[in-house]
């Protein structure tokens, strides 16, 4: 149990880092953990993947709160784009995360896994995510995008546990925004999904286990937070030092690692 503990806590570190470096809120790191954590500590009939699902979002709800009020003194919060979409990602949190509880797990296993290969090739093979015009001026998001693409985006990110970052940050960056500002303004964009989607997973039922309020392992849930909580507060410093290509391949690179760590266990 200790030794459950301590990699929690290393992997909040991670989770604090790449929440502010990459907007993650710590869907793409707590996921893969919490389900190698639980996997290994449960028996048979478990559901590992949803409880995993659910603790991530849990977790992101403190850390998005916490890199949104690290971000706000440094311009890169614009509400002209994050203003619009929150409203229908919240929409599409709910429906996601209802829909998620109704998968097996195996199935969103699959759909966590298939999600990551897609973005990674998404990210590398199309035009505007590595790297960016810098003479052109950053485009508004139209109506279908903030409507239609907002539910969507929320679906997808509480269903899997993600996010808001899974999809707003390629969408932003491919608007001609900086890494650093899409990063930053996943965060806002993260909360209605973390808020809706933990309030649907600590409702509905889950293991039949002490320290779980419905599918949300909350001492591990504390643990990643230890770790987080004091990264984030540090780790605010260097962003924006980081130069913008480099910053969207490590992006890139934290997305093959996560699907490397899921399929490993």
């Amino acid at each position: 149990m200790l030794d459950s503990v301590l990699l929690l806590l290393v992997f909040g570190v991670l989770t604090g880092l790449t929440t502010v470096l990459f907007g993650f809120g710590g869907g793409f790191v707590t996921v893969p953990v919490v389900y190698g954590v639980v996997s290994a500590a449960s028996g048979p009939g478990a559901d590992p993947m949803h409880v995993a699902v659910a603790t991530s979002t849990a977790v992101m709800i403190v850390n998005a709160a916490g890199a949104t009020t690290a971000q706000l003194r440094t311009g890169r919060l614009r509400r002209e784009y994050v203003w619009p979409l929150m409203g229908y990602i919240a929409v599409g949190a709910a429906v996601g995360s209802v829909g998620a509880l109704l998968l097996g797990e195996r199935a969103q296993h699959v759909l966590f896994s298939v999600y990551l290969v897609w973005t990674i090739l998404d990210s590398v093979l199309r035009r505007g995510f590595l790297s960016r015009d810098e003479d052109r001026e950053p485009r508004l998001l139209g109506r279908g995008t903030v409507t239609a693409g907002g539910v969507g985006i929320g679906g997808v990110a509480s269903s899997l546990g993600v996010g808001g970052s899974v999809l707003t940050v390629p969408l932003l960056r491919r608007r001609g925004l900086p890494m650093a500002d899409a990063a930053a303004m996943a965060n806002p964009l993260t909360l209605p999904v973390a808020v809706v989607a933990t309030g649907v997973y600590a409702l509905a039922g889950g293991p039949d286990a002490g320290g779980h309020l419905g599918y949300v392992d909350l001492v591990a849930g504390a643990a990643l937070l230890a770790g987080s909580l004091p990264t984030i507060a540090l780790a605010r410093r260097i962003v924006g030092r980081m130069p913008d290509r480099v910053h969207a391949w490590a992006y890139v690179g934290l997305l093959v690692a996560a699907l490397v760590g899921i399929n490993a266990v």
